[in-house]
């Protein structure tokens, strides 16, 4: 497979704050005086990750940031001992995990099927061998990708009750799911914590809940691919996750002059070459958002339309290396396109 170079981008590392998220429309009411406004910006899952809430005060946020340390040791694929690090060294036996992680394999299990493939745990090693997770970048020998290739399904991971298993030879990453799933039980945390409302950055992710008073919406601005220091749309939201994945995160120029990304099309063990350059998934849970903007961004357009339209429950937002925005017509009234490109709608027809 030939990789296109679809940007000059030099190597460059994940962007620490890919949105912005402000207030709508003022409502106008506003006789009762607003619940104080609490934030804390924490350092975890290899990113800084701001936390606002309406109401809760400093003991919600307490809470919530130990909720975020302790999925992080739990999830990640380089703590020692975590859930993810015990299964890998597991020589495929079953090993006792999580509540948290089981939800977590589940459903990377079930978006895998739905997606035929374009989202696989199991890619972890190719993942490694390209060196994104050590910023060791490099394009590996078309013999190891081969080899890797192997141990790459989904389909032989089991989950029976807390208790999981993967292939022996296989290796299991949750960085696709973590994040939105640290997202969900972050707002959870807040909300039994006494927080009315508020809306929380974890890297790429964004999660609103409640209303913002004195506004009728929250609005979060998605990066445009092309220019990520910049932004190309915004959305008005209400309780929605907004988590996108692009192909400048983290990236690298290799020595043919070609970038490389880190999302890897499992199909051929490179980075997913499909015509896309960013992701964006809207809906109700940060755990389905973030599986899917991964699946998407490998699937392509014309798949990625077509999962869609047989389950639309989300909403998407899709951006072609051609320099074309593509989103579904669920975002209809609350999309607004602020960037130099074209946008069409996804319809269900």
């Amino acid at each position: 497979m030939k990789i296109k170079a679809i940007s000059s981008f030099i190597l460059c590392a994940a962007m620490l704050l890919p949105f912005t998220a402000g207030c709508g429309k003022s409502s106008g009411s506003g006789n009762d005086s607003p619940p104080e406004v609490f934030s804390r910006t924490v350092f975890a899952m290899d990113t800084y990750m701001n936390i606002k809430c309406y109401g809760g005060g400093e003991a919600a946020l307490d809470a919530a940031e130990e909720r975020i340390h302790s999925l992080e040791n739990t999830l990640s694929v380089t703590v020692e001992n975590s859930d993810v690090s015990r299964l890998n060294s597991s020589n495929g036996n079953p090993v006792e995990v999580s509540p948290d992680t089981a939800m977590i394999i589940r459903t990377a299990i079930a978006v895998g099927g739905k997606t035929g493939g374009a989202l696989d745990i199991t890619a972890y090693p190719l993942v490694r061998a390209w060196g994104f997770t050590t910023g060791d970048y490099k394009i590996p020998p078309q013999s190891d990708i081969t080899e890797l290739l192997k141990n790459v399904d989904y389909r032989r991971i089991t989950v029976d009750g807390t208790s999981a298993s993967i292939g022996d030879g296989q290796s299991v990453d949750l960085g696709a799911l973590a994040k939105g799933y640290t997202g969900d039980e972050v707002v959870r945390v807040l909300i039994e914590n006494g927080a009315e409302s508020g809306i929380i950055s974890l890297g790429g992710n964004v999660q609103s809940f409640g209303t913002k008073p004195g506004a009728e919406h929250w609005s979060v601005a998605v990066r445009d691919p092309f220019e990520p220091e910049g932004d190309m749309c915004i959305l008005d939201i209400d309780e929605k996750a907004v988590i996108t994945s692009g192909n400048y995160e983290r990236c690298f120029t290799g020595e043919d002059g070609k970038s490389y990304w880190h999302i890897i099309d499992p199909e051929d063990g490179y980075p997913a070459d499909n015509g896309i350059v960013s992701a964006t998934i809207i809906g109700d849970e940060g755990l389905a958002c973030d599986a899917l903007s991964t699946a998407m961004f490998v699937a392509g357009l014309d798949k990625a339309s077509e999962i869609w339209r047989s389950d639309p429950y989300f909403d998407m937002i899709l951006v072609t290396d051609d320099g074309r925005i593509f989103y579904t017509n669920g975002l209809e009234g609350s999309f607004r396109n602020i960037s130099s490109m074209s946008a069409e709608v996804i319809s269900l027809d």
